[in-house]
């Protein structure tokens, strides 16, 4: 039946990885942008006394040909000199027989020809007084902070220059509509934390940008997904600017290198540091590195994946698996275990339930199944491959590629599997009361409480940290940092996961102690299916890191058997 069931595995293998050559293809990294933002380029020019055309002509000899050019506002609009603003209050105060009202806001543009374009950008009842030669037209709203439409000729003064356009409009409910949009624009994004729309007209902003969409990790810009699942999209890394400007240049830089490289962005959105000298050096880091990496600068384009229908034949390996994992426990309990997992996985995880089951299942089934031996540790990788395999093929789409929508169910792909892998290791009496009695009546040691203690402790911090960088120590940044310079840096869960495989399967050890130490070696292959269920980091960037981890591990796990082997020859002399 095990010899079936893995031939099963191994057919589904070869579609999956049939269907995955057209994600292979369309993930390559590349070309990205270096974008300036365009507010803060401003402010530059403004400190530093320059032209801010002859600046921005600077950074874009520098290779810096993005430039985020915001929506106007009111306020960008009176600070330009372009139009005069004042509340009712106080002109009433300076002219009260003009016929301004108290408590409504004033706005009196300089060149008459725009008085159309204010009085139509909100929908907002006007009071329009004439006074000293000017027409002011007044609104019930404090309006400077509102939306007034773009700044078309220097838009298409920069673009004439070579500029790459990345527009910003923002989000305002009481905005006129449809909004004016610029020409031309070559990428879109959204200002503020609200998209261009939000929350009723989002299908009527998807049908009005021609231009594809910058989705900004992390951002959470309320309806971007809806206009994402409408309309091309770009991915667009960006720092936080109070943490960007906190950074070294080296160390901002590093970051988005590794986002370029490792991760699928795009559009690389970062803001002028106060001195220019580590502006310049940022830059150049930046393109260094994306040379080395063999990125190139240029114009990206939106990618978008349908794989071929034959990639469900990825779920006739995951119920083989599922079917093998039933088998690797003492019956019925296996079935339950493989029902109750199909079953929780269809209810939690619905449409994403393959790509789920396929992580859980296989980062479990090699040391399920075998328990001695080197021959168990390649098992349990050739396992935790194919599993990634099926889940890539299940769960890749252009939402999920461009980390629109990602996977569901990370927490469980870390902590299940050890879990599944210490219940095949529990002892093989059917006999449910014996088990009982001889765990209850167990004489508990000093030592393995401490090694309890010290694995609760070690897994806590696996479940907690999943990547967040406050939870991880500053030598682990350093040694991160160093190893991504010159490698795809592999996790490393997965390189001291595999290390204790070695000694967990090399040394007598008893068998609570075994099972204890394959369970915690299962996190490498958890932590191998969770670095692919990473859908927007591209296919061969997970395989290389997954590579790297598992040498690195096994390196490592000889070295610690050895030393094991060591010490106890040395205790029993």
């Amino acid at each position: 039946m095990k010899q079936i069931l893995n031939l099963l595995i191994v057919l589904a293998l070869l579609p999956s990885l049939a269907a995955l050559k057209t994600r292979w293809l369309v993930e390559q990294p590349g070309p990205v942008v270096l974008t300036l933002d365009g507010l803060a380029a401003r402010e530059e020019a403004r400190l530093r006394g320059f032209d801010i055309d002859d600046l921005l002509d600077a950074y874009r000899d520098m290779g810096v040909r993005g430039l985020g050019v915001y929506e106007l506002r009111t306020e960008d609009w009176v600070e330009r000199g372009k139009a005069l603003y004042a509340d009712g209050n106080m002109l009433r105060l300076i002219h009260p027989g003009a016929g301004f009202e108290p408590g409504w806001y004033y706005l009196s543009p300089r060149d008459p020809g725009e008085q159309g374009r204010i009085a139509g950008a909100w929908t907002l009842p006007q009071h329009r007084v004439a006074w000293l030669d000017r027409i002011w037209i007044g609104f019930p709203k404090d309006v400077l902070t509102m939306p007034l439409g773009p700044d078309q000729e220097f838009i298409l003064n920069r673009y004439r220059r070579g500029n790459y356009i990345v527009y910003r409009p923002y989000n305002d409910r009481l905005r006129s509509w449809p909004p004016l949009l610029p020409e031309p624009v070559q990428a879109v994004v959204f200002a503020g934390e609200e998209a261009l729309g939000f929350p009723d007209r989002l299908n009527e902003a998807a049908q009005l940008l021609e231009a594809p969409v910058g989705y900004v990790e992390a951002a959470d810009q309320k309806g971007v997904l809806q206009i994402a699942r409408m309309h091309p999209t770009l991915r667009v890394f960006s720092l936080q600017a109070e943490w960007q400007l906190k950074l070294s240049p080296e160390a901002a830089a590093d970051k988005y290198l590794l986002a370029a490289r490792e991760r699928g962005h795009q559009i690389l959105y970062f803001r002028p540091w106060p001195e220019p000298g580590k502006t310049a050096r940022f830059v150049e880091r930046v393109k260094q590195g994306l040379a080395a990496s063999g990125i190139t600068l240029g114009e990206p384009k939106p990618r978008t994946l349908q794989l071929p229908a034959y990639s469900r034949l990825a779920w006739v390996g995951v119920l083989a698996g599922l079917a093998l994992l039933a088998l690797a426990y003492p019956q019925p309990l296996g079935a339950l275990i493989s029902l109750g997992l199909l079953l929780a996985g269809l209810a939690y995880a619905g449409g994403q339930a393959g790509p789920l089951l396929a992580a859980l299942v296989f980062a479990s089934l090699g040391f399920a199944q075998h328990r001695r031996g080197l021959t168990a540790w390649l098992a349990a990788l050739g396992y935790a491959l194919a599993g990634s395999a099926f889940l890539a093929a299940l769960g890749s789409s252009t939402l999920t590629i461009t980390g629109l929508v990602p996977f569901k169910g990370v927490l469980l792909t870390l902590a299940v599997p050890p879990l599944l892998v210490a219940l095949a290791g529990l002892p093989e009496d059917r006999d449910l009361r014996k088990v009982i009695a001889a765990a209850w009546e167990h004489r508990v040691r000093l030592g393995e409480v401490a090694l309890a203690l010290a694995a609760l402790f070690a897994l806590a911090i696996v479940l907690l940290r999943r990547g967040n960088t406050e939870w991880v120590p500053g030598l682990e940044l350093q040694l991160r940092t160093a190893l991504q310079d010159w490698m795809v840096r592999p996790r490393f869960k997965e390189i001291f996961g595999h290390a204790l495989a070695v000694p967990a399967l090399t040394q007598p050890w008893p068998r609570w102690v075994r099972t204890g130490l394959l369970a915690f070696s299962a996190l490498a292959e958890a932590s191998i299916l969770n670095t692919f269920s990473h859908y927007h980091s591209p296919l061969f960037v997970s395989l290389a890191r997954t590579l790297n981890g598992a040498v690195a591990g096994l390196l490592l796990g000889l070295v610690l058997a050895t030393s094991i082997w060591m010490v106890r020859r040395w205790w029993s002399r």
